[in-house]
């Protein structure tokens, strides 16, 4: 039986694209461009917007290859650009706007109920403000800290977590609201 060490064939696929290789650059977006095409729809509602700006943020991955230092996941270092360009497209298309509101209730977020789509989800995350969607992204779904939200969108910390407690709270008041239309109780 034969021992492929998958790690160095990365390594040697991202070697040989940060040195132009087509085919190994086709490779590396073949295996990432699915994953990476919901990170940007999560932040982009337009489909084919999300695509655009996912193939403008390949174009930076593969231009910056060579300073991919081979610490962590390759995959988390492409999620990072990922997310900083859908972040980029949206200060740039829609200047989104931020309560400065220090006020902040932590509050937790039930669970939502299993009748509920990845679609159903989507929707009601698209249907939340721009600052709000962003800032609920970044924390829940890429697991920032507040602080590392707030240097990335040039605001405060409490900006950042005032955002995320009106963002629970709508889509809270979203879930309950369609939980009592299934229901026949609104």
């Amino acid at each position: 039986m034969k021992v492929i060490n998958l790690h160095q064939d990365e390594k040697d696929l991202i070697k040989l694209a940060a040195e132009n290789n087509r085919h190994a650059q086709q490779k590396i977006y073949s295996k990432h461009a699915p994953k990476m095409l919901g990170i940007c729809r999560q932040y982009i509602k337009d489909l084919h917007l999300a695509e655009d700006v996912m193939i403008t943020a390949f174009m930076k991955v593969f231009t910056n290859l060579k300073n991919f230092e081979h610490k962590g996941s390759f995959e988390g270092w492409i999620r990072r650009i990922m997310v900083n360009e859908c972040i980029s497209y949206i200060r740039v298309q829609k200047k989104v706007g931020y309560i400065e509101d220090e006020f902040f209730v932590e509050d937790t977020f039930n669970n939502i109920e299993s009748h509920f789509s990845v679609e159903d989800i989507q929707n009601l995350i698209d249907s939340l403000p721009d600052g709000y969607k962003m800032v609920f992204n970044l924390y829940v779904v890429e697991g920032y800290k507040h602080q590392e939200i707030a240097k990335m969108l040039g605001i405060n910390e409490g900006t950042s977590k005032s955002q995320l407690s009106h963002a629970r709270k709508m889509l809270q008041e979203q879930i309950n609201k369609q939980k009592n239309y299934v229901n026949g109780t609104e």
